[in-house]
């Protein structure tokens, strides 16, 4: 990898930001100019600098920022935790990507949505869930869905929850126990909301999109605070206590 130099044809090992986000684009087609400055920004990223202040990203960076951008996808963690992982010697080799069916895809798990949607009945054919379950879903206030043209759908992020709820329905878990998790991510909603509202309101597009992507780390750290709180009490009901 290599861009022309600053002076006459020398050649400098590297490629811009830019074309970086070309490079990973098609593994992470939400990543932007700004998401990679704000990992920088949290010293996930150290890009060499050219006499002129221009980043360049060697071998090396591209692999640890596609490392961290599958521990994101895929894992779900915070970008403290990701910090540790990489420090432990975490590799984008060691993290297989994504083949949609044993993690939910990027798209239901992104802040800003990317716009898909599915028929009912491809969603029922999809996840092998009883239409009586999505209905309950439905009325308790779990799933929405959308219709177009006369179909009722659901969007990616729908779909996941569904896939996942008709888990816990083997269980036993039916709509009306699921009460719990909406009011839960409600709180956290209306709490992330407060925290950021100031620049998710900003007419600025750089600054929105930086609050974006404040947002889905926040969400990730309280996604994991939630896993950690509900391992700790598992561990008192194992143990008897």
């Amino acid at each position: 990898m290599s861009i022309k130099g600053e002076k006459g044809d020398k050649r400098r090992e590297g490629i811009t930001i830019g074309e970086v986000c070309a490079a990973l684009g098609s593994e992470f087609p939400s990543l932007t100019i700004s998401k990679i400055r704000y990992l920088e920004d949290r010293g996930l990223l150290t890009p060499r600098r050219t006499a002129g202040g221009y980043r360049l990203y060697g071998k090396s960076e591209l692999a640890r920022l596609r490392t961290v951008l599958r521990l994101q996808r895929d894992e779900f963690l915070p970008l403290r935790v990701i910090r540790q992982e990489m420090a432990g010697g975490r590799s984008a080799e060691a993290i297989p990507a994504s083949n949609g069916d044993a993690v939910p895809r990027r798209g239901a798990t992104a802040v800003a949505g990317t716009g898909s949607w599915m028929p009912l009945q491809d969603v029922l054919d999809e996840t092998s869930v009883d239409a009586a379950l999505v209905s309950e879903l439905r009325e308790y206030g779990v799933v929405s869905g959308e219709t177009r043209d006369g179909v009722e759908g659901f969007d990616e992020t729908e779909v996941e929850i569904i896939r996942s709820v008709g888990e816990l329905a083997r269980y036993g878990v039916a709509g009306r126990n699921l009460s719990v998790f909406r009011s839960s991510a409600d709180r956290e909603a209306a709490l992330l909301q407060q925290i950021l509202a100031p620049a998710l309101r900003s007419r600025n597009p750089e600054r929105r999109a930086e609050a974006i992507e404040a947002l889905e780390n926040l969400a990730s750290v309280t996604s994991y605070l939630g896993h950690l709180l509900l391992v700790r009490d598992l561990r008192g009901i194992a143990d008897g206590r």
